[in-house]
Formats: C-alpha cells, sequence, structure tokens
C-alpha cells in the first residue's frame, strides 16, 4: 500500500513493500492532512497507519466509518465525510461530463480526468476539499482536538481507496459509481436524441415544400454497404482512446449471459467446457490485442 508520510513529500509503503508513485488525486488528497500544522500529532496518525492500528475502514453510503486501536482497550470509533452535492448541482456536473466525451471515457476506465474540476465548476462546487476543515470528522476518543490522530489515521489509509477506485470521491459527494454512470448515460441519450432532433428540424426546414427525393440527402454508405459497419478509417482523437483491460475481470461471456447450446440437454458437461475454452481464447486474444495496441502507440 502506498502512503506519504506527513511534511516530507516522499512516497513510501506501509510494510516496507518499496516505493510507488500515487496517482495525481491521491497526492492533492494527502497535501490536505499534510497541511495540518500539528506535525508532532500527524507523525503519530502517520505511525497508527503504518503499524496496523486501524483495524477496519468500511465505506457506508456518503460517509467512512472506522476503528483505530488505541491506548486502550477498545478501540475508538472513526467517522468521516463530504458534504455532498445537491441534485441540481449533480445535473450541472452532468450535463458538463456529457459535453466533453473525453471525461466519460477515463472515469470508466478508472483514470481522475487532471481538469475534472471543470466539470463541477459549472455548479459552483468542487469535488475536492479546498481545506482540511471541508472534510468532517468525528472520533470517540477524549481528544477534543480534530483531527485527532486517529481520525488522521484514516485519513492517510482513505488515499489507498482512493487509488484503487476513484468513484469513491465521487460517492462521498452523493453519487455511488454505478449511480453516477447510470445519470450519465441517461444524459447522453437525451443530448443525442436532442442532437437528433435538431438535426431533423434543420434538413425540413431546408427542404421548405420541395421534399421529392431527388433533393433529399444520399443514405450512408454503410446502408447500401454493411461491410463498411465495421471500419472507421477517420482519425481517433487521442484524449478519447483508452486503452484498459475489462474491469473486475469480465469478458464479453459475462455480458452476454446465458447461452444456450443446442446440444445442451444430451452432452450438459460440454457448455462449460465451450465456455471455458471460449473465455480462455478471449482472455488471450484481448491480452494480444492490448499488447498490439499499446507497440502501435508507443
Amino acid at each position: 500500500m502506498t502512503l506519504t508520510p506527513p511534511g516530507n513529500g516522499i512516497n513510501t509503503s506501509l510494510g516496507d513493500e518499496g516505493l510507488g508513485q500515487q496517482p495525481w488525486w491521491v497526492e492533492q488528497w494527502m497535501e490536505l492532512i499534510n497541511s495540518y500544522r500539528f506535525k508532532k500529532r500527524l507523525e503519530r496518525a502517520w505511525a497508527y497507519a503504518r503499524e496496523g492500528h486501524v483495524t477496519s475502514i468500511r465505506f457506508e453510503g456518503r460517509r467512512v466509518h472506522a476503528r483505530v486501536q488505541g491506548t486502550g482497550e477498545d478501540p475508538y470509533k472513526v467517522k468521516l465525510w463530504l458534504d455532498v452535492l445537491s441534485d441540481e448541482d449533480w445535473g450541472y456536473v452532468l450535463e458538463a461530463l456529457t459535453q466533453k466525451a473525453r471525461w466519460s471515457a477515463q472515469l470508466l476506465a478508472g483514470i481522475m480526468p487532471a481538469d475534472i474540476e471543470r466539470a463541477f465548476a459549472a455548479s459552483g462546487r468542487s469535488l475536492f476539499p479546498f481545506k482540511l476543515q471541508e472534510v468532517r470528522s468525528e472520533c470517540s476518543c477524549p481528544d477534543k482536538a480534530n483531527p485527532c490522530k486517529h481520525i488522521s489515521a484514516v485519513y492517510f489509509l482513505m488515499g489507498e481507496r482512493f487509488s484503487e477506485d476513484p468513484f469513491v470521491l465521487f460517492q462521498l459527494r452523493g453519487r455511488t459509481r454505478a449511480k453516477l454512470l447510470e445519470d450519465l448515460a441517461e444524459h447522453r441519450r437525451q443530448a443525442l436524441e436532442a442532437l437528433a432532433e435538431s438535426s431533423e428540424a434543420n434538413q425540413n426546414e431546408g427542404q421548405g415544400a420541395d421534399d421529392s427525393p431527388a433533393t433529399l440527402a444520399p443514405p450512408h454508405p454503410a446502408v447500401l454497404d454493411p461491410t463498411l459497419w465495421w471500419r472507421y478509417d477517420a482519425a481517433l482523437d487521442g484524449d478519447l482512446v483508452v486503452i484498459t483491460p475489462a474491469m473486475d475481470g469480465d469478458t464479453g461471456l459475462d455480458a452476454a449471459g446465458e447461452l444456450p447450446l443446442a446440444e445442451e440437454p444430451r452432452f450438459p458437461e460440454a457448455k462449460q467446457h465451450f465456455l471455458t475454452h471460449l473465455r480462455e481464447q478471449g482472455q488471450t486474444l484481448a491480452q494480444q490485442a492490448m499488447l498490439a495496441a499499446m507497440a502501435a502507440g508507443g
């Protein structure tokens, strides 16, 4: 697990597993806690995080719940959360995300766009907290200072979770990964429908009273030659091309669901053999395709 110890800006890891480079969004999160003026308290919190005193961290909706073992017998209970965005604010964010396909592509690949705050600027809000005081927190320990060393230890470890899944930041702002992608798909569908209606209206207006076949636009070449459906000869915007393996090990077979095979009633074991072979072949071809794409892009 890669973490940044307080005050020195050097990347290190728990358990002496070696050095590592953190994603930029994790570094920005860590900068907040490293700005805390009580450095001795941060050093103790770092030791707590490194030595395993944080016994559990779980994300429940918009809040983070953790238990941190202090000097007492029972661990202390810690809560962390951010102010959530209203549905109206999220509407502005989703509209901005819809207008820039690169943001959607990078998020789907598990990458936080470097300029993501521009999408949130439309709502007058932000994804990342600007100062440490914007991170709400509670701890059951008797220390009246906030953040205490228990809260700060959890704060350090949250960076690991953000590194694994940047959608956690969106969840803390009020939208889970599933909900965000569902809403984004709906906004894109509405935008495409509006674009199609606008194009049709403009076409009808340009035709005027004469809508004879001679004045209609010719069909797309792919309508006349279906083999063109599988070709795309135009240059691609590099920002829109994201090479990534399937998330969570999913394959096309997983997305397709049950595949009824003709011989299944007679040979029940044949289906499993066939699907296993097909899945292995798909994984092999996917690896070859990624290596070829990376070689071409380099």
